[in-house]
């Protein structure tokens, strides 16, 4: 047992530590940290956990995208905040002829924000599930004749990951350039990790930002939550969809599944979606940044595919010179709206601006309807959504839950014209931690059709009141509020 002179040198050695670590990880935090509450809570953790909080900060608070990004390019790094990659001065309103007046007011918001034109896809397919998602990823993975490229937040091991593994592997074989980028935290839902079984079949992959010990890789919460596959040069997927089996939507089934949906683009926009495939698989294998796919050129818009296209864009979000963008992009577009906003996500914690300016679409006569599920797989998160719910309730805004099973979509689709579809959740992890990637569309059918869905998912469930959420019990209250003051880590 370690007698007293021991533990009091041990005390003084964590004191000096603490005394040096703290007030150094607190500036850190003062100089980098955007947001107010990330900031104090921050400082607060670093100044009252001694040692153990400015670790903490090393490991989840400090962002090393940026500082990699710079040495990558050999740029300088500057103390500060940056433009965006794509950030325009630009602010004329996108003048083409397949947008009217008002899509090309919404247009001009994507054009300051993001680093890709409008441009164009000959069809934007929904597919629901994966029970329609992935025989047509799988098909189209057969059909390959030149590339596949693929990443996804997840890969599961069961019989649907393995269908994937054995197709890709297959493509390879034939000699079609196959590469493959799993996520390197999400790729551990899955046990054995779903990059070894790729390496063994023969697949090229790579994993982003795996943690580990040695080298250290402490960005254990900047994730790649991209969902992309391309084949070839004109067929592209992207959505809200993971590859698993809980996808494989069976009414008969006991075990744990996941509504979602997923979407099949087929002409120009691919390049976009290949651009940032090749961005995200430059960074992840540490090569020169030269060797990225550049952006669609200013040209991309004229490559119309006839009177049937549909004008659309890329839009990212990370938290490299690309954080917040999203952000950006939905409360400009909100903004704007004149007569109805539909969003359809699984989890709903966005910052305060967001908030605000849905409220101040509900009181300028908006119809605005945000579509949850009743059931949430993370069942804190749904908590905590629960706590802030009223404070649209009380200016109009219509909420409704879907009913089970669990429902993973991710839609936005304003005045019936406007639509986005891709990865991002609206929560601080999508908004501020993850890489995301998103698809802007220009359409009034597509946008008319994304919207029948909305509503008939609205008639399926049932709307939340005020009266619903003031009925709650104490203790329900209390555990819903605990929970939403961990909002910003969830």
């Amino acid at each position: 047992m370690p007698d007293l002179t021991t533990l009091l040198d041990a005390g003084l050695i964590v004191a000096i530590l603490h005394a040096v670590l703290a007030p150094a990880t607190a500036l850190h935090a003062m100089l980098y940290k955007r947001d107010l509450r990330a900031a104090l809570g921050w400082i607060a953790l670093c100044a009252l956990l001694p040692v153990a909080g400015p670790l903490l900060y090393a490991v989840l608070g400090v962002n090393r995208i940026q500082r990699r990004a710079h040495r990558l390019n050999g740029s300088p790094l500057r103390i500060g905040f940056e433009r965006g990659r794509g950030r325009r001065p630009d602010g004329a309103a996108p003048d083409h002829p397949a947008l009217d007046r008002y899509q090309r007011e919404l247009a001009r918001i994507g054009q300051r924000l993001s680093r890709y034109d409008l441009t164009s896809a000959q069809q934007i397919k929904p597919l629901f599930n994966g029970n329609q998602a992935y025989p047509a990823m799988l098909d189209a993975i057969e059909s390959a004749t030149q590339r596949i490229f693929l990443t996804s937040y997840i890969l599961d091991n069961g019989e649907i990951g393995r269908r994937f593994v054995a197709a890709l592997a297959a493509a390879a074989g034939r000699g079609v350039d196959v590469r493959v980028m799993i996520d390197g935290f999400g790729e551990f839902y899955s046990w054995p990790l779903p990059s070894r079984r790729l390496r063994k079949a023969g697949v090229r992959v790579t994993r982003f930002l795996p943690p580990r010990l040695l080298p250290p890789q402490l960005s254990v919460n900047l994730r790649n939550h991209h969902k992309i596959l391309i084949v070839d040069h004109n067929i592209g997927f992207t959505g809200g969809m993971n590859i698993g089996d809980r996808h494989m939507i069976d009414p008969k089934s006991r075990h744990a599944q996941a509504v979602d949906l997923h979407f099949r683009l087929d002409g120009p926009v691919v390049d976009q979606l290949s651009a940032e495939f090749l961005d995200m698989w430059t960074f992840a294998n540490h090569l020169p940044e030269q060797n990225a796919a550049d952006p669609s050129p200013q040209s991309a818009i004229a490559t119309l595919a006839g009177q049937d296209a549909l004008i659309c864009r890329t839009i990212t979000d990370g938290p490299d010179e690309d954080l917040d963008q999203l952000t950006m992009l939905l409360t400009a577009t909100i903004a704007q709206a004149r007569r109805s906003i539909h969003i359809m996500t699984p989890y709903f914690l966005p910052p305060r601006e967001i908030i605000g300016v849905l409220q101040a679409a509900s009181l300028r006569g908006v119809d605005v309807h945000l579509v949850l599920p009743a059931k949430n797989n993370l069942p804190y998160v749904h908590w905590a959504m629960r706590n802030m719910l009223w404070e649209l309730l009380f200016q109009g805004v219509h909420v409704h839950y879907q009913p089970a099973p669990f429902v993973h979509s991710k839609l936005f689709v304003v005045d019936g014209c406007y639509t986005l579809i891709g990865s991002t959740n609206w929560d601080p992890r999508s908004l501020r931690l993850n890489f995301e990637l998103q698809v802007e569309v220009f359409d009034h059918a597509f946008a008319g059709q994304m919207t029948q869905h909305i509503e008939t998912a609205i008639h399926s469930g049932r709307p939340i009141t005020l009266e619903e959420l003031d009925g709650r019990s104490l203790p329900v209250r209390l555990r819903d509020s605990f929970c939403w003051l961990f909002s910003p880590y969830l």
